[in-house]
C-alpha cells in the first residue's frame, strides 16, 4: 500500500515532465501508474493486509493502512476509472493546452491520495488524505484559472467541503478519544457508547454528507461543472463524491443503530433523491443534466448504505459500482460531444445519432443503467435496493413503505432525465437534417471512444454476470447484521414479485414523465420551495464578511499601542483572576543564589529603566539589548550554554536589525507627537512582568513529581544519539516544532520583504560587475589597495579603512567557527541555529564594512532559494527516517570506518540542522537586502 501511494507520488511530481516531452500522449505512460496498482488490488482481493509505521503513538498519530474487502471494491474504483481517465485525457486535450503537465500531476496524485483515504485505519490519517482530496479537487476544478466561473466553483467546493472537513476532524476526535483508538476496525469492532459519541457521529456525518453533495450541501457540485470533463468523470463520478459513500459504508456495521445514524442519512438522502432529479430535468447542459443526477444517485446510495442491514449493503454496493461505470462514461459522452461540436446544449444537438452512431450506442448502454433498465448492473442493483428496502425490519413498516415510495419517485425522475439526456443528445428533434453544431462537428477517433466505451460494455458484462460480481461484494455485505430475508443473492430474474412490478411503475413513469415533458419545462417556480441554495451560500458569504468587518472595527481601531495594550491586558487579567481562584500552591522562591546574579539582575533593571525614558532611539535600542545580555549571562551561571550563546547571537542581530531600521528614523523622540498617557503604560508593562513572575513560581513550585529534567540526558544520547539535550530536543525529539518554527522563519522573511517593497522580494544583492560605470571609475582612481571589492564603491566620507582590514581578517575565522558550531553542536554546544547566526553576523560585518556591492560579492545567490533549500532539507529528513526505519523526523544512525579517519557515527539529525542553519542565513541575507541594501539603493538615488 505504501508502494502504491509512493509510486503515485513520485508520477505526480514527474508527470509536467512526461507531459513537456511528450505532450498530450503523456498521459498514457501516466496511466500505467494507477493500472499497475489496480493489478495488486486484484492479486490481493479476499485477503485483508495492514501496514502498521509508528509514528506518535502519544497522540494517536501513527501511520495505519488496512485493505479490506470495501477497501477493495473502492480501490477498483479508484485505480481503475483512474487508468481509463488519464487515457481519455490523452485524446481529450490538445498539445497546447495550458499547464496541462500541472493537470496531469493532480489528477495522478488524485488517484493517489483517494487510495490513501480508502485503506486508512487510522482516522487521523484518514483526514489528511480526505483533505488532500479537497485541496486537489480545488486545484482541478479551478483548471481554468482565467475563467470567474471556474475561480467561483472551485472556491465554494474548497468553502464546503472544507467546513464539513473541519466537522468532521471534530467528531474524530471525539470519537477517538471516547472510544480509546483512532483506527476505523477498533471503533467498528467495539463502538463506544454515549450521547458523547452520538454527537461524534453526527459531526463525522456532516463531514460525509458534504464530501458526497447532499443536501443541504449539495449545490457544489453542480457548480464543479466549471472544471474540464474528465475531472467530472473521475472526481464527480467514480472518486470523490464517493468519499462520503465510503465512509459511512465503514461506520455502518458499528453505528447503524445510533439514534441519530438513520434519520440523518435516510431523510437526507431521499431529499437529495427527489429535488436533485428535478432539477435534472429542467437543466438544458449535458452537464448539469448528469451533476443533478450524480447528486440524486448520491442520495440514493447513501440511504442504501446507510440503512445498517446486509442486503442494504450489498444493494448499495451493486449501486456504487454500477454508478461509478455509466456515470463516468457519460460524463466522457459529454466531453466528447462537446469537444467535436463546441457545444453541450442539448437544444443545439439534433441528429447526432445518425452522425456518431458508436457515441450513440455508449450513451445508450450507459444511460440504460442510469435508468435501472435489463440486463444492465443499474437494473441488478436497483432490483435488490427495493428488495432490500421492502423486506427490512430495522424502519418499521409505514416508514418502509414511506421510503420505498420515495425512491420510487426518485427512480422515476432518474428513468425520466436519463431518457432527456439520450433524446437531446442524440434525438432527431423536430429538425429533418443536423444541426448546425452536428453538422460541423468531427468523427472521434476509436482511442477517444475507448474509456467510454469500455466501461459502458463493462456495465452490461456486470448485469449479466452479477452472480459472480455478488461474490466480490458480499465479504463486506455480510459485515452487517442479516435481515429476515438474509437469503437475498444478486441476478437478472427473481420471478414476477414485488421489486420487479415496481420497476415496471418506474419504467412507465419515467417514460410518462418524459412524454409530459413540456408541461413540466413549463413549471418554473419563481422562488423555490426550498429556497435556492447558491443565493444562501451566497448570503452566507456576505454575512460572515459583514460580522468580520465589524468585529474587526470594534477590535481593531488602527491604533498599535491600543491593540497591544488590550493583548496585554488580557495576558495580565485571565492568568491572576484564575491563579487567585483555583490555586491552592504556595511558593518558595529563592531570589538569588550568588552576588553576581543579583549585580546582574540589578544593571538590566536600570536598562530596562533607562530605556523608557531615553529620547534618543539608537540609545535606547542599545539599553533594551544589555537586558537580552544579561539574561544570556544568567543563562551562562545556570550551566545553560547553548541557550547563552543563542541569546547573545540573538541580540546582536537584533541590534543589526534595528539599526538599519532607524536609519529612516529621526534620532530623537519627538515627545510632542506621544499618544497618550505614559503612567497607565508603566503600570501595564508592570503588571505584565510580575504576571509572567508569578505563573513562573507557581509553575515552578506546582511540580509533584519526579522533573522531567534529570531524564533528559540519558533520552538526548539513548534516543537522540547526543549529548547535547538543547540540540537533540531541536533537531529529534521535538523536531516537529522546529520545523513548525523554522516555516514560520521563512514566511517572517517574506513578509518582511513584502512589508518594506510591497511587490516582491529583493533578492539577489547587486555585485561590484553591476554598479554603475561611474561609480566604478571614481573607486579606481581613488585607491591602489582593496581590502574588500565592495568597498571601493563606498563614498570615502563613509568609508572606514579599520573595519575594512579588519573585516577581511575576521570574516573566514567567523565562518569556520560558524562551521565549527554547526558540526559540534549534537554534542556540545551550538547547532544548526548558533551556527546560523552566526554566520549571518559574519554577512552582517561584511555589509557593514563594504556596503551592499560587498555583500552581493559575499553570496551571490538568492535569498528565497537559501530558505527554499533549508526547509526542503529539513523536511525531507521525515521521509527519510522513514525509508530507514525510524519514525518521521526522527533520528536514523549511519555507523562506518574510513580510511584515515578512523570510526564514524552519522546521524540524520544532522541534515535536519543543516536545513535550519541554511534558513536562518537565508533570513539574515533577506533582511540585509530588504532593509539594508535596498534602501541603500534608494538612498543613493535621492542622493544623486
Amino acid at each position: 500500500m505504501l508502494s502504491i501511494l509512493l509510486a503515485h507520488a513520485v508520477a505526480a511530481l514527474l508527470a509536467p515532465l512526461v507531459v513537456r516531452r511528450f505532450g498530450r500522449n503523456g498521459f498514457f505512460p501516466l496511466s500505467l501508474v494507477p493500472l499497475i496498482s489496480l493489478g495488486w488490488v486484484i492479486d490481493k482481493w479476499g485477503t485483508v493486509e495492514t501496514l502498521h509505521i509508528t509514528w506518535a503513538p502519544g497522540l494517536s498519530m501513527d501511520i495505519d493502512f488496512r485493505f479490506d474487502a470495501l477497501s477493495a471494491i473502492m480501490a477498483v474504483l479508484v485505480l481503475g476509472v483512474g487508468t481509463l481517465i488519464l487515457i481519455y485525457c490523452a485524446r481529450y486535450f490538445n498539445d497546447d493546452e495550458p499547464r496541462l503537465g500541472i493537470f496531469a500531476a493532480e489528477m495522478v496524485a488524485f488517484a493517489g491520495a483517494m487510495f490513501g483515504l480508502v485503506t486508512s485505519d487510522n482516522m487521523l490519517l484518514l483526514y489528511m488524505f480526505w483533505e488532500l482530496t479537497t485541496v486537489l479537487s480545488f486545484l482541478l476544478v479551478g483548471h481554468y484559472a482565467e475563467r470567474a466561473t471556474s475561480r467561483r466553483a472551485a472556491t465554494q467546493a474548497l468553502l464546503v467541503t472544507t467546513a464539513g472537513g473541519l466537522a468532521m476532524l471534530v467528531g474524530m476526535i471525539i470519537l477517538g478519544q471516547a472510544g480509546g483508538s483512532y483506527n476505523l476496525s477498533d471503533l467498528v469492532a467495539s463502538p463506544p457508547t454515549g450521547w458523547l459519541p452520538s454527537v461524534a457521529i453526527v459531526l463525522i456525518l456532516i463531514g460525509a454528507l458534504s464530501k458526497s453533495a447532499i443536501v443541504p450541501l449539495h449545490f457544489w457540485l453542480p457548480g464543479a461543472m466549471a472544471a474540464p470533463t474528465p475531472v467530472s468523470g473521475y472526481l464527480h463520478a467514480a472518486a470523490m463524491v464517493k468519499a462520503g459513500i465510503y465512509l459511512v459504508a465503514r461506520l455502518a456495521p458499528g453505528y447503524a443503530d445510533s439514534p441519530p445514524w438513520r434519520i440523518t442519512i435516510i431523510s437526507l438522502g431521499l431529499l437529495s433523491m427527489i429535488l436533485a432529479g428535478w432539477r435534472a430535468m429542467r437543466a438544458y447542459d449535458l452537464k448539469l443534466v448528469l451533476a443533478f443526477g450524480t447528486v440524486s444517485q448520491l442520495g440514493f446510495m447513501m440511504v442504501l448504505v446507510g440503512l445498517g442491514t446486509r442486503d442494504a449493503a450489498l444493494a448499495g454496493m451493486t449501486m456504487v459500482v454500477a454508478h461509478a461505470m455509466f456515470k463516468a462514461a457519460l460524463f466522457m459522452v459529454v466531453g466528447i460531444i462537446d469537444h467535436t461540436t463546441g457545444t453541450r446544449d442539448l437544444r443545439k444537438l439534433a441528429h447526432l445519432g445518425k452522425t456518431a452512431p458508436a457515441l450513440a450506442i455508449i450513451a445508450a448502454l450507459a444511460a440504460a443503467s442510469m435508468a435501472g433498465l435489463p440486463p444492465l448492473l443499474g437494473f441488478v442493483g436497483k432490483e435488490a435496493a427495493l428488495e432490500s428496502v421492502l423486506e427490512t425490519d430495522v424502519l418499521g413498516h409505514w416508514s418502509s413503505i414511506a421510503v420505498i415510495t420515495v425512491i420510487v419517485m426518485g427512480s422515476i425522475l432518474t428513468v425520466g432525465y436519463s431518457i432527456r439526456f439520450i433524446w437531446g443528445a442524440f434525438g432527431r428533434k423536430t429538425l429533418s437534417k443536423p444541426s448546425p453544431a452536428v453538422s460541423k462537428m468531427h468523427a472521434p477517433s476509436w482511442l477517444f471512444l475507448f474509456s467510454p466505451g469500455l466501461l459502458a460494455v463493462a456495465g452490461l458484462a456486470a448485469g449479466i454476470l452479477s452472480p459472480q460480481l455478488e461474490k466480490l461484494l458480499t465479504p463486506y455485505s455480510t459485515t452487517l447484521p442479516a435481515g429476515p430475508h438474509a437469503d437475498y443473492h444478486l441476478a437478472l430474474w427473481h420471478g414476477v414479485n414485488t421489486p420487479l412490478l415496481l420497476t415496471c411503475v418506474v419504467i412507465a413513469g419515467g417514460f410518462a414523465l418524459y412524454i409530459a415533458q413540456r408541461q413540466i419545462s413549463r413549471l418554473h417556480f419563481e422562488h423555490p420551495p426550498l429556497g435556492n441554495a447558491d443565493r444562501i451560500y451566497d448570503a452566507t458569504l456576505r454575512g460572515m464578511d459583514t460580522i468580520s468587518m465589524r468585529l474587526t472595527g470594534v477590535t481593531q481601531r488602527g491604533s498599535l499601542p491600543r491593540t497591544q495594550s488590550t493583548i496585554l491586558a488580557t495576558l495580565v487579567v485571565v492568568p491572576l483572576v484564575l491563579l487567585i481562584i483555583d490555586t491552592d500552591t504556595g511558593v518558595n522562591l529563592r531570589l538569588w543564589d550568588s552576588p553576581i546574579q543579583l549585580t546582574i539582575a540589578l544593571m538590566m533593571i536600570a536598562a530596562a529603566l533607562a530605556a523608557t525614558v531615553m529620547r534618543n532611539r539608537l540609545a535606547a535600542v542599545i539599553l533594551v539589548g544589555l537586558t537580552g545580555y544579561g539574561s544570556g549571562v544568567l543563562f551562562a551561571l545556570h550551566g545553560a550554554p547553548d541557550l547563552a550563546l543563542t541569546q547573545f547571537l540573538v541580540e546582536t542581530l537584533t541590534l543589526v536589525i534595528f539599526v538599519l531600521v532607524l536609519r529612516k528614523f529621526p534620532a530623537e523622540i519627538d515627545e510632542s507627537k506621544s499618544i497618550g498617557f505614559k503612567l497607565p503604560r508603566a503600570l501595564l508593562a508592570g503588571a505584565v512582568g510580575i504576571t509572567i513572575t508569578a505563573i513562573a513560581a507557581y509553575a515552578v513550585n506546582a511540580r509533584n513529581t519526579r522533573p522531567i529534567y534529570e531524564l533528559l540526558p540519558d533520552a538526548a544520547y539513548t534516543i537522540g544519539n547526543g549529548k547535547n539535550v538543547v540540540n537533540v530536543l531541536l533537531v529529534d525529539i521535538r523536531a516537529w516544532d522546529t520545523l513548525g518554527e523554522i516555516s514560520v522563519l521563512l514566511v517572517a522573511a517574506t513578509g518582511v520583504a513584502s512589508l518594506v517593497f510591497r511587490n516582491r522580494r529583493f533578492g539577489i544583492a547587486p555585485r561590484v560587475s553591476d554598479a554603475p560605470s561611474l561609480i566604478v571609475d571614481k573607486a579606481a582612481a581613488s585607491t591602489d589597495t582593496t581590502w574588500l571589492r565592495g568597498g571601493d564603491l563606498i563614498d570615502p566620507r563613509h568609508r572606514s579603512l579599520v573595519l575594512e582590514v579588519t573585516t577581511r581578517l575576521v570574516f573566514p575565522t567567523i565562518m569556520v567557527l560558524s562551521i565549527y558550531f554547526f558540526f559540534s553542536g549534537h554534542n556540545a554546544p551550538g547547532g544548526g541555529f548558533a551556527g546560523g547566526l552566526t554566520a549571518g553576523l559574519a554577512l552582517v560585518l561584511r555589509y557593514l564594512a563594504g556596503g551592499r556591492y560587498e555583500l552581493g560579492e559575499a553570496v551571490p545567490i538568492d535569498a528565497g532559494k537559501i530558505l527554499g533549500l533549508g526547509l526542503a532539507l529539513s523536511a525531507g529528513t521525515a521521509i527519510t527516517s522513514l525509508f530507514l526505519g525510524a519514525p518521521a523526523l526522527s533520528s536514523a544512525v549511519f555507523e562506518f570506518t574510513l580510511p584515515l579517519i578512523g570510526h564514524v557515527k552519522l546521524v540524520t539529525a544532522l541534515f535536519f540542522d543543516l536545513g535550519v542553519y541554511l534558513i536562518v542565513v537565508g533570513l539574515v541575507l533577506d533582511v540585509l537586502r530588504s532593509l539594508g541594501a535596498r534602501l541603500d539603493a534608494e538612498i543613493e538615488v535621492k542622493a544623486s
